[in-house]
């Protein structure tokens, strides 16, 4: 049974979705994909069945990373309990986790937590329009959680 890391942001349009995908090819360019099982969803109901913003696509095409076609998601309950791991990308959305894994809270962390960076941010490119600072900052976390998993599976 393969580990699974769930990326939470709040629409699930731009910051969780571009974790996704770094951390898949991450994982991908480290060998460890078939140990590892990666998605991400949204904690707000706004851009529910939306794909990824136009922005995400760009930052992503412009470094190379494979993406695909996919639909904003809403976290319930129910769905969290079949993660292992499950990250959030800032103080709101770790508020909103706490909230709705109770007892399970223990598994959700701050993303920028596995680049030493405890309790910070990344910032939401929907309102700073900085998607490549969102990127600098996803790569990092998704860098830094990859050397821990590597730890966890080799």
């Amino acid at each position: 049974m393969k580990y699974r890391v769930l990326f939470v942001c709040h629409g699930n349009i731009c910051r969780s979705p571009m974790a996704e995908f770094v951390m898949k090819e991450i994982l991908r360019r480290r060998g460890l994909e078939d140990f590892v099982e990666v998605e991400s969803a949204a904690l707000h109901t706004d851009e529910i069945g939306s794909d990824i913003h136009h922005g995400t696509r760009g930052v992503l095409r412009e470094k190379a990373i494979p993406f695909a076609p996919r639909a904003a998601w809403l976290l319930t309950c129910e769905k969290a309990a079949k993660y292992n791991l499950v990250l959030g990308m800032d103080s709101y959305n770790m508020c909103d986790l706490r909230r709705l894994l109770g007892g399970e809270s223990a598994k959700a962390h701050l993303l920028l937590d596995y680049a030493g960076r405890n309790g910070e941010a990344i910032a939401d490119p929907w309102y700073t329009g900085d998607f490549d600072a969102t990127w600098r900052d996803v790569l990092a976390g998704c860098e830094g959680l990859a050397d821990h998993l590597e730890k966890m599976f080799r």
